[in-house]
């Protein structure tokens, strides 16, 4: 089958000096067989050893990076593209860890296949031929938008714990339907996914996140979220959140479950507060456990949500920007806060001011599927917009005064806590914004604090 593949000039003249076949497999001949934009994942094969590749590799002019002869890789690039060469291999696997215990090398290309997770990534491009090779009958799985096993998904999934989110993440991001037997293959393994490390469990977490950003298909971030709920590998990597399955909220205000609304908020979220939006009730379940009320679960929440992300060895400013949005989340719910104590709000959080609109948004959508402004936003958006008009300052940058003009006014170990607290004096008043001003509230300040007031 002929296939248009636009293959790396010197790639494809070492696949034209070779005396072997060279093959594309994976994901860069599934997204073109599929019509989508060209993946930048050169994975690549024969049927001879990583040293004999690698010789002539070099000899073609590209840069090897790493040769492996254990398991018969060479980590190559072109100068601009990176590659990965594998030898035609068969692994056998520990139950559930993802490197495999024992590799042995064949020439035969189905058994190379077979070795391989799903259907959709064994199908082979023959770079010196341009054609497709087709062992396993993948093309029919990429044509159909299907998912499959290369063998029975049982024997599949018990091998590499991985390969459990790794379907969630595949189907998302391609817009793709697991047939039955995988999705019970992997729903029989699930727990195995305890055996694959915490970071590499977020980065998987991570690409299914944003799974919608791959190839654009919309909502694909909840498709695979939904997934690993459907397969329980939920209830192994997010216990704690899993936990609001079946919880009720009120149906005032709330048209879905505990969990349900954690995954739809997802849903709706803008891509960069997908954790946030994720983790952002997590403290319900614990709160309802031991105080029989949701009140209080962004408190919860934000202990529970740290303890997740330092599980997962997620970078710490996503750790603490989490955190903190999840304790905002609930300020104003009901809309009654006086413009006084908003303005206070936004000059305090004003760091964190914008992802937690995002939050505020998704959060609401979440509650009933409504896409319309949520009405907090609007409320705090008005007062934003006046208190820019009288030119207050959001940060002590745009402050009228430093730190060093208060030298003869505050003690030194003092002056970042006053100059705080002359922010928020102007966050009720622009015109409050002026450096005669701003002195005269530092001294009165200062000569407070000196009486103990």
């Amino acid at each position: 089958m002929p296939i248009l593949l636009s293959v790396p000039e010197k790639l494809n003249a070492l696949a034209q000096r070779a005396e072997f076949p060279l093959y594309v497999v994976g994901g860069a001949v599934r997204d073109a067989l599929a019509g989508l934009p060209s993946s930048q994942d050169w994975d690549i094969c024969a049927p001879v050893s990583a040293e004999r590749f690698s010789a002539l590799a070099q000899e073609c002019g590209l840069t090897v990076n790493g040769v492996y002869k254990n398991t018969g890789t060479v980590n190559l690039t072109d100068g601009d593209v990176k590659m990965e060469f594998t030898s035609f291999r068969t692994d056998k696997y520990r139950r559930g860890e993802h490197a495999p215990e024992s590799i042995e090398f064949t020439t035969d290309i189905e058994t190379d296949a077979r070795r391989r997770d799903f259907k959709c990534n064994a199908v082979y491009y023959d770079i010196r031929r341009g054609e497709i090779a087709d062992p396993l009958g993948g093309v029919k799985d990429i044509e159909s938008k299907t998912i499959t096993t290369t063998r029975d998904a049982d024997e599949v999934f018990s091998e590499d714990g991985l390969r459990l989110m790794r379907l969630a993440r595949l189907a998302a991001q391609l817009g793709f339907s697991p047939d039955l037997a995988c999705i019970f293959g992997a729903k029989f393994n699930a727990a195995l996914i305890s055996k694959i490390s915490a970071e590499r469990i977020f980065a998987e977490l991570k690409l299914i996140l944003h799974a919608d950003e791959k190839y654009g298909v919309r909502y694909a971030h909840y498709d695979g979220l939904k997934l690993l709920e459907g397969t329980d590998v939920l209830n192994y990597i997010l216990p704690e959140l899993a936990a609001g399955k079946g919880m009720p909220q009120r149906a005032d205000f709330h048209a879905h479950d505990v969990l349900e609304h954690s995954l739809r908020t997802c849903r709706y979220s803008d891509t960069r507060v997908r954790f946030s939006a994720l983790l952002h009730d997590i403290g319900k379940p614990a709160a309802f456990r031991e105080t029989g009320k949701y009140h209080g679960h962004d408190v919860y929440g934000e202990k529970i949500a740290r303890q997740v992300l330092e599980r997962w060895k997620a970078p710490k400013k996503l750790t603490d920007t989490v955190c903190r949005l999840t304790a905002l989340h609930m300020y104003d719910l009901d809309g009654k806060a006086r413009a006084g104590k908003i303005r206070a709000f936004i000059v305090k959080n004003y760091d964190v001011y914008k992802p937690l609109l995002l939050l505020k948004q998704a959060d609401y959508s979440g509650c009933k599927d409504d896409l319309n402004v949520c009405p907090t936003i609007t409320k705090w958006e008005n007062i934003r917009k006046e208190m820019e008009a009288e030119g207050v300052p959001f940060t002590l940058k745009q402050l009228a005064v430093r730190g060093n003009e208060l030298k003869d006014i505050v003690p030194a170990p003092q002056t970042g806590e006053i100059l705080n607290k002359l922010l928020l004096w102007c966050a009720q008043d622009g015109a409050r914004n002026a450096k005669p001003a701003l002195l005269a509230e530092a001294g009165r300040l200062a000569s407070q604090a000196s009486k103990g007031e």
